[in-house]
């Protein structure tokens, strides 16, 4: 069936592309406004996007609950002001923790504090981590881009990656236990996740390789 989205309302849209566009890795972010305050909030809409430079891309929706026009979510509001900006990736034993700082708090309200989790120090930018986190990612601002009067895409450029030792299987080669990591994903509807414990492994092929089997094997 086709689904014309000139057609369709934005929020008929958005389920669309919610209940297809699946798994979709969580940005749990975390930042501080500019008298310091932490936020952390997650997002859905996200996932890496280049490699060199490394980027990754987020889109934030939404106003503040409750706020005026123009009021941007917290999120948003502190990457814009500072530039600065932490993504930490969700495991499964975070899950309920990281449910809970989706709820939309006033500003003045500690998110991590609310869900009972802990701060770990970044090294080159001033948002903490969060030490429940197997994976961080330190990112800088690389660009911001207003899409509406209430959402934007938030480009950031990786400036270190924090990655928790047990699941690190060669460090100077860089090769990570990813399956340990347990890390989960947003699904479809109001509240379905996933989870990265059901895998299956179809390396590439070559041309050279193609060229011999053929497509007798597919």
């Amino acid at each position: 069936m086709l689904f014309d989205l000139a057609a369709l309302s934005a929020e008929n849209g958005y389920k669309l592309m919610t209940a297809t566009i699946v798994p979709r890795p969580i940005a749990w972010i975390t930042s501080l406004d500019r008298d310091g305050r932490l936020n952390a909030a997650p997002f859905s809409f996200f996932n890496a996007l280049c490699g060199d430079p490394p980027i990754v891309g987020l889109g934030i929706g939404g106003l503040r609950a409750g706020a005026p026009a123009g009021s941007w979510k917290d999120s948003a509001a502190n990457i814009r002001a500072t530039g600065q900006f932490v993504v930490n990736l969700v495991p499964y034993d975070a899950r309920a923790a990281m449910n809970v700082t989706a709820i939309e708090f006033p500003p003045d309200v500690d998110e991590l504090a609310e869900a009972g989790l802990t701060t770990a120090p970044s090294v080159k930018v001033r948002p903490p981590r969060i030490a429940e986190s197997p994976v961080a990612l330190e990112c800088e601002r690389f660009v911001m881009l207003d899409v509406t009067a209430d959402r934007a895409i938030v480009l950031g450029r990786i400036l270190a990656i924090h990655v928790q030792d047990e699941a690190v299987l060669d460090a100077a080669r860089c090769h990570i236990d990813t399956p340990k990591l347990d890390l989960i994903g947003r699904m479809h509807g109001g509240g379905w996740y996933s989870r990265i414990t059901d895998r299956f492994e179809m390396p590439r092929i070559s041309v050279d390789q193609w060229t011999r089997r053929g497509s007798q094997e597919l």
